[in-house]
């Protein structure tokens, strides 16, 4: 199993905005290896919000299917014509995790 961690670098005051992006099921969601999302937003920030979008795999090859398929493509195509000069997003980092241990409730 793997995760995968997109970490949102934000302007302060405007992490809502953008994690409500996230609040209704969109096309990963449909994906054959795709196990979990979570969205969540780090605490007592500074100088910028910062959200962490976390997506739980099968494997490596399910995660590849999904970021390179049509769904993925045309959903950032989108963002990206609203205009980067609207946007809240400072940036962001890509990370991939091996999910080495998982414990759960006995």
């Amino acid at each position: 199993m793997m995760k995968v961690v997109n970490t949102l670098r934000i302007e302060k005051g405007r992490v809502k905005e953008v994690a409500e992006r996230f609040q209704k099921a969109k096309a990963v969601h449909t994906f054959n290896g795709f196990v979990l999302m979570e969205v969540l937003i780090k605490e007592n920030t500074e100088e910028y919000d910062e959200l962490q979008v976390c997506t739980t795999w099968e494997d490596y090859a399910s995660f590849e299917v999904w970021k390179k398929s049509r769904e993925t493509r045309e959903a950032h195509a989108s963002q990206e014509k609203q205009g980067k000069e609207n946007s809240p997003i400072l940036g962001s980092e890509l990370a991939t995790f091996e999910v080495f241990v998982q414990h759960h409730p006995a």
